[in-house]
């Protein structure tokens, strides 16, 4: 039968990755009523949610509860069980390595769904990608099995839009893109994510959905980078650069606020565009210039946020060497526990080259492991934090007391403009 004929409704999803990104939309199918699998080559991580323990954070507990204790949610190592889906996602990780994609795991998953998919079954890759990954990569090996995709399978692309520790917006918030290899492809997926959210934006292509994904994530890391940049140059004239920013977001057009920090940190905001400018050398033979820019930009924020927590100590005749300094948070963004990519744990690696006696909290991230310091996140007690000579605030958690913290610190560096200063805080 061909794909285009297809008409039962689809009732069964198989959902590749059950990192946050595979087991959020499992649960948002399986809430929208369909029969779902999880799939994850990662024994522990299926054993444990098949014991309906949440090991994955940035997932609401409450529908990963209700979809595993209905049955319409299951888990497994084992590939196979596509083979009666409908519908197939592909949501694994696409890092980089040495600078250059790493489709690695995109390929085995659709090898094992080549091997496993039954007729008319809609494939949708969710993985954030370069423009073409679909149709040029993943789409051949699908064919492998002597299927013909817009014939025997239908193909889409809908990138996630996942953003952890996001208490604003609900899964269902979050308009979805969605670009199939035909029209029939877009329809069908656009059907099934019409089930799971608001909103579905269709575009005309594969590569449309995925060049917008890495759109949207290099436009907020250009304009991060702009904004650290302008925060050293307010630092080098004694200018509040928050109060600054907060001045400019008064015009109701024409300014979107964006702040400074440590860095950018993630699976995301350092990573996609990393995609985009391998894509233009590759293809167009010349470079991104403002992208490579901010990406030198961003890279360079830790260690310039080590050196004014250096300048810090030295106004009260201290070194870094031999003084103690506690981080506050060294995840990536507030509420998660995510280190990938994390600015803040850089800081504290910096630190602890530089010769300083580091010590954290952060109540995601229970023990660290800082060159050859084993670390556990220390108690936030009010002797702690008057014991040390200085505290960087760099990831401000919303479980944090900072108002305890300025309270009893003798010197606070905060990188977030997250304490409301004071006499004794030096801000970014």
């Amino acid at each position: 039968m061909a794909a285009q004929q297809h008409t039962p409704r689809p009732r069964r999803v198989a959902v590749f990755g059950q990192g946050y990104v595979g087991l959020s939309v499992a649960c948002a199918a399986a809430t929208a009523g369909y029969d779902v699998v999880g799939i994850d080559t990662d024994d522990a991580r299926i054993a444990s949610l098949a014991e309906g323990d949440l090991a994955v954070p940035g997932v609401r507990a409450d529908e990963f509860d209700s979809a595993v204790a209905t049955r319409k949610l299951s888990f497994t190592t084992d590939g196979a069980r596509c083979n009666d889906a409908d519908i197939v996602l592909i949501c694994v990780p696409t890092p980089i390595l040495e600078r250059l994609p790493d489709l690695s795991m995109v390929a085995a998953a659709g090898r094992t769904v080549a091997e496993h998919m039954k007729p008319g079954a809609l494939v949708v890759l969710e993985s954030t990608t370069y423009a073409g990954t679909t149709e040029d990569l993943l789409g051949p090996i699908l064919e492998a099995g002597h299927r013909r995709a817009g014939t025997d399978f239908l193909l889409a692309f809908a990138p996630e839009r996942i953003d952890p520790g996001n208490t604003t917006f609900a899964f269902h918030q979050i308009p979805r893109v969605v670009g199939g290899i035909d029209q029939a492809s877009t329809d069908a997926a656009v059907a099934f994510y019409a089930d799971l959210v608001d909103r579905v934006h269709p575009v005309s292509s594969t590569k449309a959905a995925e060049q917008a994904k890495l759109l949207e994530n290099t436009f907020r890391m250009v304009n991060i980078a702009m904004v650290n940049e302008f925060a050293m140059l307010c630092a080098d004239q004694g200018i509040n650069p928050w109060e600054v920013i907060e001045a400019a977001d008064t015009k109701p057009f024409g300014f979107m606020p964006f702040y400074p920090g440590p860095g950018v940190g993630g699976h995301c905001i350092p990573i996609d565009p990393i995609y985009l400018t391998w894509q233009s050398r590759r293809d167009a033979g010349r470079p991104i210039r403002l992208v490579e820019l901010a990406q030198d930009i961003n890279a360079e924020m830790p260690g310039w946020v080590i050196d004014r927590i250096a300048e810090a100590l030295n106004d009260q005749a201290k070194a870094v060497r031999g003084s103690t300094v506690l981080t506050i948070g060294v995840t990536y963004k507030p509420d998660v526990g995510d280190l990938r990519e994390s600015a803040a744990l850089q800081v504290l690696h910096g630190l602890a080259r530089r010769g300083a006696d580091i010590s954290y909290h952060d109540p995601h991230v229970p023990t660290l492991t800082v060159g050859d310091h084993e670390l556990e996140s220390v108690e936030l007690t009010d002797e702690a934090i008057a014991a040390v000579d200085l505290v960087a605030v760099l990831t401000p958690h919303r479980a944090v007391d900072l108002d305890r913290v300025v309270a009893n610190a003798g010197l606070v560096f905060d990188a977030r403009n997250a304490t409301g200063g004071g006499p004794n805080v030096v801000v970014l």
